[in-house]
């Protein structure tokens, strides 16, 4: 498991402590607090914009009991998250930025263009597809294990568990 705690959708507004009920429009805001990313939900008329602090953030309704939510995948949230933490060292976060690299290239989001070695690393050259911008991801050499964790961790802290 990462040193990085990320928590899935609270049901409870942010803002007024409110608890969201199943059929509850929210607004929800990824943050970057202290090192450790951080995820509040806010109920529709408690949102009036995005905190100062916030990364990304995305609108959703909470499921009706007992029905199985299908995520919907935000491209531009996914990016958000990757260029914030494009000058990252600390490896776990290297992990996350890379596992969203690769659910980018997956939907045709971002390309593959190329490989580059510096010192034994493997960084990939990648090119947004809508906005033309190259990017860098470091390979941090994932095992299939550690790969499922990571990605498990990304789909959680976005709700999408």
């Amino acid at each position: 498991m990462s040193n990085y705690q990320l928590q899935g959708p609270a049901k409870q507004c942010a803002a007024t402590g409110r608890v969201l009920k199943a059929g509850d429009a929210f607004y929800s805001a990824l943050m970057d607090e202290a090192g450790q990313f951080v995820r509040k939900d806010y109920a529709r008329d408690a949102w009036k914009e995005p905190p100062p602090n916030a990364i990304a953030w995305w609108a959703g309704r909470i499921p009706e009991s007992g029905a199985i939510p299908k995520p919907t995948i935000n491209d531009a949230l996914l990016v958000d998250c990757f260029e914030h933490l494009t000058d990252t060292v600390e490896p776990d976060r290297l992990n996350f930025r890379y596992v969203v690299a690769l659910l980018l290239m997956r939907r045709k989001r971002f390309r593959f263009d190329d490989l580059r070695k510096d010192g034994g690393r493997e960084i990939m050259l990648l090119r947004d597809m809508k906005t033309n911008r190259k990017h860098e991801a470091l390979d941090p050499k994932l095992t299939d294990e550690a790969m499922e964790t990571v990605r498990q961790e990304v789909f959680r802290v976005l709700g999408w568990d």
